[in-house]
Formats: C-alpha cells, structure tokens, sequence
C-alpha cells in the first residue's frame, strides 16, 4: 500500500481537515477506473455511543464477485482522535479501515462502503475517503439523506430509481432495494460512474434491503464490537417497513 500523508488520517485540527477534505474532493474520480473485478468488497464501522469510550471498530470482508460468497474478513479496533464533528465522520473513521485494510489476506477490487460518497457538503463523504486514501474503486452505499432531495416519486419495485439533487447536480441515487423498505443512496465513492455504482449494488442483491458486501460488513463490524462468536440476528439491520 502506499504511503499515506498523516494529515490524510488525522489532520491536528478542524481548519487542516477542511483542507485536506477540500483537496481529497479533488482528487475523486467519478468514472469507471477499473479493471475485471474478481472480488468485492464491504466496509463498516460499528460503535457504542453510550459505552463513553469512543472506541471505533471497523469491519472490511471481500466477497467473490461470481457468488458473493466470503473469501476474506479484516478488522481493526482504534480510538477515534478526532472529535464527532458533523460532515468529518470520515476522519473519526478511515483511520480504522485502514488498519482493517492492511490486515485484509485477498484485497477486494471494489468496495462497497456504508456511508455517503459524493453526497456530501464538500463532496468527500467516507466513501470518497476511503477511496482516494487507499486509491482504489468505492462505492457510498448510504441509509439516509445527507445533502439534496430526490428528484421525483420513487416507486415501490426493486431498482426504481430517481435522482438525488443538490445544488443543480446529481450527487446520488435514490434506489429502492426492497419492496416495502426505504430506498438507500447510492453515490460515486471514487474511480467508479454513479450509474455503474447503481448497476453494482443492484447486481449484488440477495433479498435484502442491504447489497451483501454492506450486509457482511455490517454483521462482521458487529461481531467485532460485540466480540461474540456468533453473528448478531439479521432483524439488527436497518430495514424499516416506510416507503419515501
């Protein structure tokens, strides 16, 4: 992997990480900048706000992009050093899955990451992030709205779709996933067009709300914060019976 800028991780204060946020954003590749891709990837983070400690666990499993079945899981467990500002999540996070990166035996050549990409105030969510600090093909697979509002009805069968605008531009896809469930947001992370994105996560649907790789993400972030041995119950996912 090659080398990182410390500022990149942890900027020392608000002003350096607006500038590194300013300069990653520049950095984003918003078309497809990829080769075949043979494994997929989810990334995650899981946390206890009402533990105190502010302890981040971060979660990466790569899956096989022919069966999605899993080949790999990676984890890493670090105190967040910087503060809960709103709009610099990344920088409380990516510190993490970098470390879950390093670990991670069959790296993924894209990667599914829970949270905004290009749907962000500056245009850096953690999927935009994650993708220019390691440089390699991401996807913002987000629950809720950050910036923007959808542009039109969005129907109720999987793969109905309609724009997210913000300021006269698309920065994101409203996609339903699952009849009867909230649409997720799919964004540009980095290296990838967001209608690639979109054909992705609809590719690696298996019944869920989530796509699989942020589903495995997700349960391995919890297994790792709960330090259980058995995987928490799929009824802990996000999968809320409104329609928008």
């Amino acid at each position: 992997m090659r080398d990182i800028p410390a500022d990149w991780l942890e900027p020392p204060d608000l002003a350096t990480a607006t500038a590194v946020q300013r300069e990653l954003a520049g950095r984003v590749v918003e078309a497809d900048d990829f080769g075949p891709v043979r494994r997929i990837g989810g990334a995650d983070i899981s946390h206890n706000p009402r533990s105190g400690d502010d302890i981040v666990h971060a979660a990466l499993v790569a899956l096989s992009a022919a069966d999605l079945t899993p080949r790999a899981e990676a984890g890493a467990t670090l105190p967040a050093r910087f503060p809960y500002v709103p709009g610099f999540l990344g920088f409380r996070e990516v510190p993490a899955l970098v470390a879950a990166w390093q670990d991670l035996a069959e790296p993924p050549d894209l990667v599914f990451v829970d949270g905004h990409g290009r749907s962000h105030p500056r245009g850096l969510g953690i999927a935009c992030q994650l993708g220019v600090v390691l440089d390699v093909p991401t996807i913002g697979v987000a629950k809720s709205i950050l910036v923007g509002r959808p542009e039109g009805e969005l129907g109720p069968e999987p793969g109905d779709r309609v724009p997210l605008v913000w300021r006269g531009r698309t920065v994101a896809m409203a996609l339903r996933t699952k009849r009867r469930s909230n649409p997720l947001f799919i964004s540009t992370g980095h290296r990838i067009a967001l209608e690639t994105a979109v054909d992705w996560v609809l590719r690696c649907l298996r019944g869920y709300r989530l796509p699989e790789p942020t589903r495995q993400a997700h349960l391995a972030a919890n297994r790792l914060r709960l330090g259980a041995d058995a995987p928490p119950s799929d009824a802990t996912l996000p999968d809320a019976p409104q329609l928008l």
